[in-house]
């Protein structure tokens, strides 16, 4: 008889963040039980979850955009996972098996749990600066996006650095007695729309924490950032 635990159904928040994974990197290693991590193939973004599911074992799926897809040709299919080489996608009288890939062929984030080697500069984002931020970079074609620390505040700004005539858009997100400029490309901002804590270390890397989805993203700042 099969055990009840090696069946489960996706909530959407999960399917939400799955997808969300799978524009970091569309392969991806679900290890077992309630967490799921990434990391993008030139490893300069790692993203991990605390979901409501418990994955009942390790399972690697090698394109996770055409398995979201599938799961989506159902209304609310059972995923059944009792078997080794595949799971069954079940609903009603349909059944469709989905073959497991390789975990040698993923790039899975380090086991090691990560974080920041300094805390230098925090700020909230809320959920509308970021949704602008990333419009502006669109609308302009802004490659560039900059924590700036100057005159008592730090603003987010999206410019195109090599370019001192470019189009520039900033919004002021708190203040600070420092000064830096924390720079990221604008393409590594691949984070789930929201309002984030944010938290950036002079070493080059920075923190999002999205609370609304148990969520940590952690973005590699570019090497020329000055701090201080």
């Amino acid at each position: 008889m099969m055990k009840l635990r090696d069946s489960m159904k996706l909530s959407d928040s999960t399917l939400t963040v799955l997808k969300n994974f799978a524009g970091i990197n569309n392969s991806i290693l679900v290890k077992q039980g309630s967490k799921l991590r990434t990391i993008s193939v030139a490893k300069n973004i790692l993203a991990e979850a605390n979901i409501s599911e418990d994955f009942p074992k390790d399972v690697a799926i090698y394109d996770l955009n055409q398995f979201l897809n599938g799961l989506s040709l159902h209304q609310d299919p059972n995923l059944d996972f009792s078997a080794d080489s595949h799971l069954t996608i079940q609903e009603g009288k349909r059944r469709v098996k989905y073959f497991f890939a390789d975990p040698q062929v993923i790039v899975a984030p380090p086991e090691k749990e990560i974080s920041l080697p300094s805390e230098d500069v925090s700020f909230q984002l809320e959920s509308v600066t970021l949704e602008k931020l990333l419009k502006a970079a669109a609308v302009y074609q802004l490659p560039d996006l900059a924590a700036v620390g100057e005159a008592g505040v730090v603003k987010l700004v999206v410019r195109d650095k090599k370019n001192d005539t470019s189009n520039e858009f900033a919004v002021v997100v708190g203040e600070t007695d420092k000064e830096f400029s924390f720079n990221f490309k604008v393409e590594n901002i691949k984070i789930i729309p929201g309002a984030y804590d944010v938290v950036i270390s002079s070493k080059l890397l920075a923190k999002f924490t999205n609370s609304s989805y148990n969520l940590i993203y952690y973005i590699a700042l570019e090497p020329d950032s000055t701090f201080g």
